[in-house]
Formats: structure tokens, C-alpha cells, sequence
């Protein structure tokens, strides 16, 4: 096999990494929740990008794209990611627009992947529910049919970003007697509709990017379901796919990885240095190790992405596999520091500016959303191994 990339795509990362350096402002990866929450600097970020092309390079030209391979778009994504600017993407460029490219109409089309490449339209994800859980398919939001409308009253949890998107993909139920997997429609939602209330949900690692959000009489108009009424489920599993192929995992944990790193080879603890010390060394080893697996399962996603075959039960390995893949590194980098792993950012002896304590408790809910490590398993059981469903 061979893992080398082409002369085209290592030329786009160095102008990558130089745009990125140039860029972003020193300190940019460390923890900052009130400076993400209000979402200032990457807007500006995301404009220059849209301006580049970058954000949706694998796309075609007539939707804002470069028509580029999907590799050079992981790219992108790796590179982005492990700069710490990962929060400049949305779900628009991650698999609302891929998404709308399989299923959409030509109008749907034409009104927003433009939007979304430009940047002028940022997307959350109206999926989960407080009484749904993990059981996407039990969502009980209704959209009721009214005249040129459909009216949606219900609710919405764990909402990344809507208190800053513009946009909402969402799931509803349009037909509450049809079996749970069915009846359920996709519609693309402006969050500027009246009737839309949005609730903050701060993390316990202090970051505000969660919300709840209540939907009252809120009025869609039927031009923006997105493909089949009661077949939005389907719509929903395609866009899930796209979600779970991301290489955000080994790029964000090949930065801490290499900071801690460089405090074990610089620390020393009684004398001696930290990193001689086999234990420290072994663990990161084993990290090391497992980044790398997680890197290739994701490059084998975009591999299959650029033979035009949607990666199902592959999206659900890469997305298991390197979300437990970053617990164990946060595990370790926690046993590592020792009594430093509890000094947040703000104090003056915070280790490593207190980024270890802050991954740590973000990688708690990795293995939860986006489906959970449990279902991840499932689709691979069935899907992948070809098992049969338990009852």
C-alpha cells in the first residue's frame, strides 16, 4: 500500500500550515471559552476561508467547490483541527452540504451551498431530545402539516452552536403512527423564525457551545424538507455518516500528544527526568500508537469517499475508535501531571496552560455524541460483521 500523498496535496498543506501561522493569533488552542463563546474570531476566519475556497474544496465548482479529492479536504480538516481552529467549521461544510448534494432539490441546492461555501450561513443540528437519548429514532418534535407550512412544536437538547448559527437541520415527526424509524421528515429550518427559543448549556468544563432549544408554533415552509415526507430518517443516517468520517480526533490529539511530550522530556521530578521514567514513557508510546491507527482509519474514509462510496459501518469504526482513543490520552496526560492535571487556565501555575484538565473533561461526552459508543458498536456488529440485531 502506499500512504504517501501526491506532490498536489503536500503543496496544498505547507500553504495550508503558512496561511494558518499567519493568521491565527498566538494562543489560539488554548482554553478560552468566552472568547469561543462569542464566536467573533472564528467567524473572521471562516470568511477568509470561504474566500479561499478551502472550506468546501471537495465540492463541485458550481456549488462553491474546487471539485478536489476528498483527501485533499481531510487535509483541510487534519490540518485545521490540529491548529487548534477546528471551531472555525460547521456542520454546513462537515455534512449539512453534502447531505442537501445527495437529497436536495435543485432549489435547495442553489440557495444554500453557496451560502454555506461563502461562510455566510453558519448550522446546528436540531437531532437529539430530553426524553430521546441515544434513541435517536424515539424523537417526539411534531411538524404538522398547515397550508403552504408545517408547524413545529417540540424540543431540542445538546444543540451545538445555536446560539450563534443562522441555520438548523432538523428531525420531526410528521406521522406519529408509523413505526418509530419512520414518519419522521428533515427540514432545513431559519433560526431567525419566530417562535424559537434557545437556552444555554454550560459544560463543566465551563465551555457555552451547548443549548437547549423549544420550538412554539414555529412555521416552516414546505419547500425546505429535505427529500422524502417520513423518510427524513434516511436523510439523517447519509448526513450521520459524513459526520462520523471526520479526522478531528487523531489531529486534536496528535497536538496534546506532542505537548505532552515535550513536558515529560523538559519536567523533572526528584532529579530525574520525567520522560525516563518507563511508566511515562510507555504510556506515551501507547498513545502514540493509537493516534496513528486513528489517523489511518480516517484517511481510509476519504479513500472511499474519493471512489464515491459512502462509508457506513468504516464512519462508525473511525468514530468509535477515536473518540475512546482521545479518553485514553486525556487518562493519561491527567496521570502524568499529577496534582498539576488540577490547575485550570486561569491559575499562574497551571501546567501546560491548563489544556490537559480542559481536554480531559471534553473528551467525556466524545464517546456520547454523535451517537454513542454503544450504537457505534451496533452498526458495526450489524453492518460490518453482517450480526444479527438483538432482541
Amino acid at each position: 500500500m502506499d500512504f504517501t500523498f501526491t506532490q498536489d496535496e503536500e503543496q496544498f498543506r505547507k500553504e495550508l500550515r503558512e496561511f494558518l501561522a499567519s493568521e491565527l493569533p498566538a494562543g489560539w488552542h488554548d482554553p478560552q471559552p468566552d472568547i469561543y463563546a462569542e464566536g467573533r474570531l472564528e467567524a473572521k476566519m471562516r470568511r477568509k476561508l470561504g474566500e479561499k475556497g478551502w472550506r468546501t474544496m471537495a465540492w463541485p465548482e458550481e456549488y462553491g467547490g474546487q471539485d478536489a479529492s476528498p483527501m485533499k479536504q481531510l487535509i483541510f480538516k487534519e490540518e485545521v483541527t490540529y491548529n487548534g481552529a477546528h471551531r472555525i467549521e460547521d456542520q454546513g461544510t462537515d455534512f449539512v452540504g453534502p447531505t442537501i448534494i445527495l437529497n436536495g432539490t435543485d432549489e435547495q441546492k442553489k440557495e444554500h451551498l453557496t451560502r454555506i461555501s461563502s461562510a455566510e450561513a453558519w448550522w446546528c443540528q436540531g437531532y437529539s431530545e430530553p426524553e430521546a437519548g441515544s434513541d435517536l429514532a424515539g424523537l417526539q418534535t411534531r411538524a404538522i402539516e398547515d397550508g403552504d407550512d408545517y408547524v413545529i412544536n417540540g424540543r431540542k437538547i445538546w444543540t451545538s452552536y445555536a446560539h450563534l448559527a443562522n441555520w438548523m437541520h432538523i428531525l420531526t415527526r410528521t406521522d406519529p403512527d408509523a413505526p418509530k424509524h419512520r414518519g419522521i421528515s428533515y427540514f432545513l429550518l431559519d433560526m431567525n423564525t419566530p417562535g424559537i427559543s434557545i437556552r444555554p448549556l454550560i459544560t463543566m468544563a465551563g465551555h457555552h457551545h451547548f443549548n437547549e432549544v423549544t420550538f412554539d408554533n414555529v412555521r416552516v415552509p414546505k419547500q425546505n424538507m429535505l427529500g422524502e415526507k417520513n423518510r427524513g430518517w434516511y436523510v439523517a443516517m447519509s448526513a450521520l455518516d459524513y459526520e462520523r468520517s471526520g479526522v478531528e480526533f487523531p489531529a486534536s490529539a496528535k497536538r496534546i500528544l506532542e505537548d505532552l511530550v515535550g513536558y515529560a522530556r523538559e519536567t523533572r521530578i526528584n532529579g530525574k527526568i520525567l520522560m525516563d521514567d518507563p511508566v511515562v514513557s510507555t504510556k506515551l508510546a501507547e498513545r502514540a500508537v493509537e493516534v496513528e491507527v486513528s489517523r489511518l482509519l480516517s484517511y481510509r474514509i476519504a479513500w472511499m469517499q474519493g471512489q464515491e462510496l459512502v462509508p457506513n459501518h468504516e464512519a462508525s469504526i473511525g468514530k468509535l475508535f477515536g473518540s475512546e482513543m482521545w479518553q485514553r490520552l486525556a487518562r493519561a496526560g491527567m496521570e502524568i501531571l499529577g496534582l498539576g492535571c488540577q490547575l485550570a487556565e486561569d491559575s499562574r501555575w497551571a501546567v501546560l496552560k491548563g489544556s490537559i484538565p480542559d481536554f480531559y473533561l471534553n473528551t467525556v461526552a466524545g464517546t456520547i455524541y454523535s451517537g454513542t459508543s454503544e450504537v457505534q458498536r451496533g452498526i458495526i456488529a450489524r453492518r460490518g460483521l453482517g450480526l444479527p440485531r438483538g432482541t
